[in-house]
């Protein structure tokens, strides 16, 4: 294994365990104080306007434009690596996260909601997929485009994108904080994975002249 694939791979265990740590802490209901005050500075911020604007940004995160995205950049790439690699990354996602949501079976916050949402609670599905294909258009936009100031500007709305995300699912009132920042820390460990294994995949095989992610 090459030095870059090992640092990656570490990188995503690293991830990993950050997240099991939080998954502990959620199961032996430590997690109160981290939770409640960050919900209870969010809620101070409530009004109209900021109630409007929360209910936009979630929905970034909603199935039907997360799908409709996805199938669009596995229509319009190119690249057989990068349509593999959006398929395997989103089901790992999904897939992990639905696994884990039946397992712990942590309920929803009782706060007061904005919006309706069923099923259970940790870890946030929102925030997960907004790795998987926000964070996954970050990895896509440094990748092809060239001109380095229309890259930044893109980067920095993507990142806001994904934070927006997570802090609107706390803010309207269907996930707790610690939902949110263990769905981030998974979501991430299976990115960098995929990305790391993808690639070292099809340089091995050879598939494509140039190999590299």
């Amino acid at each position: 294994m090459d030095k870059k694939s090992l640092i990656k791979y570490i990188t995503s265990s690293v991830f990993l365990i950050l997240f099991i740590i939080v998954m502990i802490l959620v199961i032996t209901n430590n997690t109160k104080s981290f939770d409640d005050t960050i919900y209870n500075f969010l809620i101070s911020l409530r009004s109209n306007g900021m109630d409007t604007f929360m209910k936009i940004i979630t929905q970034f995160g909603n199935t039907v434009p997360v799908i409709i995205i996805i199938l669009i950049l596995m229509i319009t790439l190119t690249s057989r690596k990068e349509v593999i690699l959006i398929g395997l990354n989103t089901i790992l996602t999904v897939g992990s996260n639905q696994l884990l949501k039946h397992i712990i079976c942590r309920p929803r916050p009782d706060h007061i909601r904005l919006v309706t949402e069923h099923g259970y609670s940790f870890p946030s599905g929102h925030s997960m997929i907004s790795i998987c294909l926000y964070g996954l258009l970050i990895y896509l936009v440094n990748k092809k485009i060239k001109n380095k100031i229309l890259r930044v500007i893109l980067t920095i709305l993507l990142v806001m994108i994904i934070l927006g995300i997570g802090i609107s699912r706390i803010y309207v009132g269907v996930h707790y904080p610690s939902d949110v920042l263990g769905g981030y820390l998974l979501s991430l460990a299976i990115l960098i994975f995929t990305l790391t294994t993808v690639n070292k995949y099809y340089r091995g095989n050879k598939y494509e002249k140039g190999g590299n992610l």
